[in-house]
């Protein structure tokens, strides 16, 4: 199966007594889906795995392995790579090797040996992982077999990303993973990404995603645009606490709770998302905007939303905004 077009790292709803809200989680899982994302990732770091017992991963992947099935649609997976094994799941999503900084021939050494076991989705996020990776690492990662593609979230366009670009071997998928200038990445080249932002405007996502297929760079950029405008309102806290909070508005899922050591989102960040004029959240008393039918997110002034003090996260080649 190949990968392409917007995956959705869906969040995990919270219950109003803290249990994983999995029917909300399934409802959320067939709504992006029919809103056009092209598959899922369960257990990505907007799913915040590490807050969650095995018991609840494994409900969760159990879930959202059921929907991708009934959908034929791709599934990855994060947190455990025994999990890829699942009914339903596509291919594992596995870290860089975080804090050890191995070093490239480790990093290569280690997703050979896993690969020999499921197929594999690197996850590159430098300012995550402590650990960067050179153009000729990525593409020595690409020959190997069972990896198939990557989560690339460097927080930044450059120079190597337009030389990784140049030259992807075939049979290997890059993902954009910093949504904020997914549509740069789009126009080089790269064959989709996974946005947490997607699970609003989900259809806008995919529109974007279609028209740098189509080649309508035109309207790549408009829509590129005003949805980065969106990603950076929706990340104005540490992902997921906006988005959770904005679905919750939604109506979408029960609560807007995360796990420590995630804090909910101020008040004043979520009625920034919603936007001066109410068009990109009306909660009850609406429904949140789609694709064509209304505007991305802006602040009080038309501007996108910012942290406190300046942008979101900052990598150290520019500003990320990671899935």
């Amino acid at each position: 199966m190949s990968l392409n077009g917007i995956f959705v790292p869906l969040i995990t709803p919270f219950a109003a007594d803290g249990a994983v809200a999995l029917d909300a989680l399934e409802r959320l899982a067939h709504e992006v889906l029919a809103d056009g994302a092209t598959g899922l990732v369960a257990l990505g770091t907007t799913g915040e795995p590490s807050s969650l017992t095995a018991a609840e991963q494994d409900a969760v992947v159990e879930v959202i392995g059921r929907v991708s099935r009934e959908r034929g649609t791709p599934l990855l997976v994060g947190a455990r790579a025994d999990l890829a094994a699942r009914p339903g799941v596509t291919a594992a999503l596995a870290l860089v090797p975080p804090f050890v900084r191995p070093g490239e021939d480790g990093v290569v050494a280690h997703f050979a040996a896993l690969a020999g076991h499921t197929p594999v989705v690197v996850y590159h996020v430098p300012y995550r992982t402590g650990q960067d990776l050179s153009v000729a690492a990525i593409r020595r990662l690409a020959g190997l077999a069972g990896v198939i593609g990557m989560k690339y979230a460097i927080g930044a366009v450059d120079a190597g990303t337009v030389e990784l670009l140049a030259g992807l071997p075939d049979g290997f998928a890059l993902l954009g993973g910093d949504d904020a200038v997914i549509w740069p990445l789009l126009a080089l080249g790269a064959h989709g990404g996974i946005l947490a932002s997607a699970h609003l405007e989900t259809r806008s996502f995919a529109d974007l995603a279609q028209a740098y297929r189509d080649g309508d760079v035109g309207r790549g950029r408009y829509l590129g645009g005003r949805l980065a405008a969106l990603s950076r309102g929706l990340f104005a806290a540490p992902n997921p606490a906006v988005i959770k909070a904005v679905l919750y508005e939604q109506g979408r899922i029960p609560t807007p709770s995360v796990r420590l050591p995630l804090l909910p989102a101020r008040r004043e960040l979520v009625t920034a998302v919603r936007g001066e004029r109410g068009t990109a959240v009306r909660g009850e008393r609406g429904t949140a905007v789609r694709g064509d039918r209304g505007t991305a997110v802006r602040g009080e002034r038309g501007t996108a939303v910012r942290g406190e003090r300046g942008t979101a996260v900052r990598g150290e080649r520019g500003t990320a905004a990671i899935s």
